[in-house]
Parts: C-alpha cells; sequence; structure tokens
C-alpha cells in the first residue's frame, strides 16, 4: 500500500503537530522546495516582499500580525496562529482556510508539506543579545 505511510504519517501530525512535523519532515529537502515554489513571493529574513510577507519566525505569529506587509482583509479577520497543523492545512488548500486569500500557490503532496513545514520551523529569529 503505497498511500499507507504518507497517510500514517498525517495521522501523527494531527496528534503531535510540532514533533511529527521536525521529527518526520526533512529541513533539507523543505528549503529546496522553499526556494523553487516560495522564495518568488516570501523570504526567510526578515524583510517583506511585496507579493508575501516575510517568514521568519513565522511558527508561533499570529496571522497578518507582521508589521510592514499589506495582508488582504481575509487573513487578518481568520484568527490563525501559524502552527504547524494550521501550516499543514494552509498550505494545503489556502483559499479553503481563509477564502479571499491572496495566497492561490497550494502544496497538495503531504509529503512536501512535511518537508517544507520542517523547514519553516528552523526559521527562528536570533535572540538578541543581552
Amino acid at each position: 500500500m503505497p498511500f499507507a505511510a504518507p497517510i500514517l504519517r498525517l495521522a501523527l501530525i494531527a496528534l503531535f503537530p510540532l514533533s511529527a512535523f521536525s521529527a518526520d519532515g526533512n529541513a533539507a529537502k523543505g528549503r529546496r522546495l522553499f526556494t523553487n515554489q516560495c522564495a518568488a513571493c516570501h523570504t526567510t529574513t526578515s524583510e517583506n516582499r511585496a507579493t508575501g510577507p516575510a517568514l521568519l519566525g513565522v511558527v508561533g505569529r499570529k496571522a497578518a500580525a507582521l508589521e510592514g506587509f499589506a495582508f488582504s482583509e481575509p487573513m487578518k479577520k481568520s484568527g490563525l496562529t501559524w502552527d504547524a497543523a494550521t501550516l499543514d492545512k494552509y498550505l494545503a488548500a489556502p483559499t479553503q482556510l481563509v477564502p479571499g486569500t491572496s495566497m492561490t500557490l497550494s502544496v497538495p503532496a503531504p509529503a512536501a508539506r512535511v518537508d517544507l513545514i520542517a523547514f519553516l520551523l528552523t526559521l527562528t529569529p536570533p535572540t538578541p543579545a543581552k
């Protein structure tokens, strides 16, 4: 059964969102996917692009809370917080989770989303020097 492993992985993700993504995901593959499919609109730094917000520190951030980016009204009203499970749902079908969002590109393959989210989990802002 070639689909059993991805289905099992998704079931584990539902039960243990952050640990499953970081343990099962391949951040290096996720980085390549990001470079090929996401980097045209998003950065991994704190600098926004005109078409997409910066993703540094995205995990744990409230949707549309990043200063300096003009988010769509539906995203502002979504009430979402970007954890692994929410990112998985959003990346699978952005316009279904947030109707009216300006992001229309999806990542339909569950394994690719797991890898991409594993990469996004590595994008933590540096801690300020004391």
